[in-house]
């Protein structure tokens, strides 16, 4: 009986009720060895070999297969239809190998398929082959590369730019992308200009709009009405002349579908639509695959196997009609150049289930599952056909000419199903115009001039972040999710309503980088390295001698700079900075000079925080500002005098705060409160100051135990404080309001919170039900830095921009899983059913896996097969 080995637990499940009780289906809970986070791992003086360990949670998997194998003596390796996937089974082969579990007469085959269905399946099971050596060396070409980037790298960062986290040959690429667009935006100068727009009415008393385009018998440009009298001139223009209808002009027009989706576009369409985040969208495709729903997801095919073709054309001609069914098949191209990406697109594998009949209970994945059916149904139906009018108003002697455009839909096509997302605002006018003819004059309900400002380009989302990655050939579709994610994680970037901002570090990691190691975060640089390695995989390259081209120059970068003092440095960053930190001010003086003492001059310091801005003349003066603050609204400012001390706003590197007097001598340290969140500097008064400095604000005695009750406000948030017992509440306004009755409940409302306290237990956000595979209750509770899930002695905090209201099962045992790995907790300590006599071995619960895991994570952080990432 063959042992067919998968990655995930998930995908063994729907596998092995296709392939029945005449296999023994397996999961290896994704990569099995990796790179130990040490020096030495991959070795550049003997032809670039590497060193693997097994990681510790992944040694209990591989000895299950080799217990497998000592039963059964044969092994199919069945993981994903990709480099990623053919890296594992690699991995597996060569493990099994060395711990002789593999004998001489043992077969070992590899099979793919691009979708897991019972046909697909079962089709693959009949065409073996042998692990594709090409495509495991560029896995081992792009490992390389990352490990001798990111360790070789980050600590030159870690003692150049205190803070920093770490580098990698991708992501790095991918933040600059964010600083500079963050730099263009600062760097950008706003442009005024005007449009003009008249009411007119037909004969029949229809009225529409149409917009001033010519002007004294000159085509106007965009700033051709640069200000306010230009445009009231142009009113005067217009209004003063009659006007009448010189062409009108009728022009039949078409819009075909989009492909359907390849890895990047899905990525892009979800964020568009839903709002989905790389990682999150990702996530719920590999749930979709694993369930047999969809094709393969990470893919930059965008044809279609022909049978599929055959059964979408059914499903349309079945769901709309026959009209909606082209003449001929909608054939789309493969833009793939190697056979790592040679896949078909992200399809259903059955086109007559919509969502609906599906009934996916997983909201994302029921998201999901309906946009890629939506996109695939509409690429094979008829094109949209529209009438697009245009009509031309002139006054009789030329001076003035206005036009107005207009679109009728007559027959919808593809748009009936679905119309694809846009990333900005753009659309094409579909109004539809009144009946006009040529020669008709048109009366004047009024005619309005409008004024406008250009607009700075936008930030990126994480969907235009990929679209533009795409287009420079940066990163492929397994690495956009964990490249984004991982700037995130790291705190370089934070993304806020969609949109993607760098922090101060990562600006500060970015303008590094391009000064000292340009070539190594130039566009075409990572571009071509990525093109190099599909060459390797395509079998047209040795990747050994791509490592050794690379590590020749970036070796020597490394040592060049690692000589470097951190003020060296810092000078070359301040004065690459120095654009955007010290713009010219009004007045004409120094830009460097600082607004506080008047003497010093400011330069670019760095912390564990990230960098600012501070005075040259510390510690006399501790003057400093953010890198993106405003070096006029952020300068200090006194708020009046109390008690003899002058009171100040200053800026520090946390952020705004007060300060009574002077640090001194023989008081070096001031009283300080920092700003709580939602108050504005602009906003600060002397009242609002001495109220931050005289917290903590003493409200009573207790009335059972006569102990005082204080307000303040703390590291997190407002809070009650009696004795030794702390009541967090929510606004910081009653911090200064709140009155002893109010006090004591909250205080009392602490207590039945607090485990112990003989009172009630706080109430879970939700029950999510029994562990699928280990029983006990699995829940979701609100903690002191957030929600979490619990089972029973394990607690696993939601990652960030997680909704606990929509938690799923899947999620919450992924991440009990991960947190059961990290702590070394074998179970949950919750109480398990007794076991049934057939479950011999109880299935642990799943994990995600982190496939190509950043260079300085421990061997032990192999996680989840929920998906694959690289840098």
């Amino acid at each position: 009986m063959p042992v067919v080995v998968v990655e995930s637990p998930a995908k063994a499940k729907t596998i092995n009720k296709y392939l029945g009780s005449d296999y023994t289906v397996l999961a290896s809970y994704g990569h099995v060895r990796d790179l130990p986070a040490k020096d030495g791992s991959v070795d550049t003086e003997h032809g670039f070999d590497m060193t693997w360990e097994v990681g510790a949670d992944s040694r209990k998997h591989v000895k299950a297969i080799a217990d497998a194998l000592a039963k059964d003596n044969a092994l199919i390796l069945a993981t994903d239809p990709d480099r990623e996937g053919e890296a594992i089974s690699w991995h597996l082969e060569e493990t099994l190998r060395q711990r002789k579990a593999i004998k001489k007469d043992t077969p070992v085959s590899r099979v793919v398929f691009n979708a897991i269905t019972k046909a697909a399946v079962t089709e693959a099971m009949q065409h073996p082959r042998q692990v594709d050596a090409p495509l495991v060396e560029a896995y081992l070409a792009r490992r390389a590369l990352d490990y001798l980037v990111g360790f070789n790298l980050s600590p030159v960062l870690w003692r150049k730019l205190p803070g920093a986290r770490s580098a990698g040959r991708v992501q790095s690429v991918c933040l600059r992308l964010i600083v500079e667009r963050e730099m263009e935006i600062e760097a950008f100068r706003a442009r005024e200009y005007w449009s003009v727009t008249a009411r007119l009415v037909t004969p029949r008393g229809q009225e529409f709009d149409a917009r001033l385009t010519q002007l004294a018998g000159k085509k106007l440009d965009r700033y051709d009405l640069e200000n306010a009298t230009q445009a009231e001139m142009a009113v005067q223009a217009v209004t003063s002349r009659d006007l009448s209808v010189t062409s009108v002009e009728a022009k039949p027009a078409s819009r075909n579908p989009s492909a359907p989706f390849m890895t990047s576009t899905l990525q892009q369409e979800a964020s568009r639509k839903y709002g989905m985040g790389a990682r999150q969208c990702m996530n719920a495709a590999q749930r979709l695959y694993e369930a047999g729903h969809i094709t393969y997801m990470r893919t930059d095919g965008i044809d279609m196997a022909p049978e599929a073709v055959m059964a979408t054309r059914d499903a349309i001609k079945d769901r709309y009609g026959a009209e909606y069914v082209p003449a001929s098949p909608r054939m789309y191209k493969n833009k793939a150049k190697n056979a790592q990406e040679a896949h078909e697109c992200i399809r259903p594998t059955d086109m007559s289930r919509d969502a609906e009949s599906l009934r996916i209970s997983e909201a994302d994945q029921r998201k999901l599952y309906d946009l890629i059916w939506k996109r695939t149904i509409a690429c094979q139906m008829e094109a949209a056909r529209f009438e697009r009018t245009t009509v031309d108003i002139g006054s009789k002697d030329g001076q003035v000419e206005l036009r107005a455009t207009g679109q009728v839909v007559l027959f919808d096509g593809f748009l009936k199903v679905y119309e694809e997302g846009r990333d900005d605002d753009a659309a094409e006018d579909e109004r539809r115009l009144p009946q006009i003819m040529q020669g008709e004059k048109t009366d004047k309900r009024g005619v309005t001039p409008e004024q406008h400002f250009t607009q700075a380009p936008p930030r990126y989302t994480e969907a235009t972040l990929v679209k533009r990655m795409e287009e420079l050939g940066i990163g492929r579709p397994s690495t956009y999710a964990s490249v984004i994610t991982t700037i995130q994680d790291r705190e370089y970037v934070r993304k806020d309503k969609n949109r993607l901002f760098p922090e101060d570090k990562g600006r500060i990691v970015t303008v590094f980088l391009m000064n000292f190691f340009r070539k190594y975060v130039e566009y075409d640089f990572t571009a071509d390295l990525e093109n190099q390695l599909d060459e390797v995989s395509a079998g047209d390259l040795d990747y050994k001698d791509v490592l050794a081209r690379f590590w020749r120059d970036f070796s020597a970068a490394i040592a060049e700079t690692s000589e470097l003092r951190i003020t060296e440095v810092l000078d070359v960053l301040d004065e690459a900075l120095a654009p955007q930190l010290y713009p010219p001010r009004e007045d004409g003086s120094d830009p460097r000079s600082c607004p506080l003492c008047g003497t010093g001059q400011l330069h670019l310091k760095t912390s564990r925080t990230g960098g600012f801005v501070g005075c040259g003349n510390y510690p006399e003066c501790r003057y400093t500002r953010p890198l993106n603050g405003d070096p006029e609204a952020q300068g200090d400012r006194i708020l009046g005098v109390d008690q003899g001390d002058e009171i100040s706003l200053r800026s520090g590197r946390f952020g705004p705060y007060v300060q009574r007097g002077e640090a001194t001598p023989e008081n070096k340290k001031p009283p300080r409160a920092s700003l709580p969140k939602g108050w504005s500097p602009d906003d600060m008064n002397l009242d609002k100051a001495l109220m931050l400095l005289n917290l903590p604000r003493e409200i009573g005695p207790h009335p059972e135990d006569g102990v005082t009750v204080e307000a303040g406000i703390g590291r997190y948030g407002p809070y009650i404080k009696h004795g030794s017992v702390y009541a967090n509440i929510k606004e910081v306004d009653d911090v200064f309001t709140i009155g002893m009755n109010r006090a004591v409940e909250e205080l009392a409302a602490k207590a039945a919170r607090t485990p112990g306290a003989g009172r009630a237990a706080a109430k879970p956000l939700a029950e999510l039900g029994e562990h699928p595979t280990e029983g006990g209750p699995v829940q979701v509770l609100d903690g002191r830095y957030g929600p979490y899930v619990k089972w029973g002695k394990i607690n696993a905090t939601l990652p960030k921009d997680t909704d606990a209201a929509t938690l799923s099962m899947d999620q919450a045992v992924a991440l009990i899983a991960e947190k059961a790995a990290k702590s070394g907790s074998k179970k949950g300590a919750a109480k398990k059913p007794a076991a049934k006599p057939k479950a011999a071995t109880a299935k642990k619960p799943a994990a995600k896996k982190t496939a190509a895991k950043k260079p300085a994570a421990k061997p032990a952080a192999k996680k989840a097969p929920a998906k694959k990432t690289g840098t």
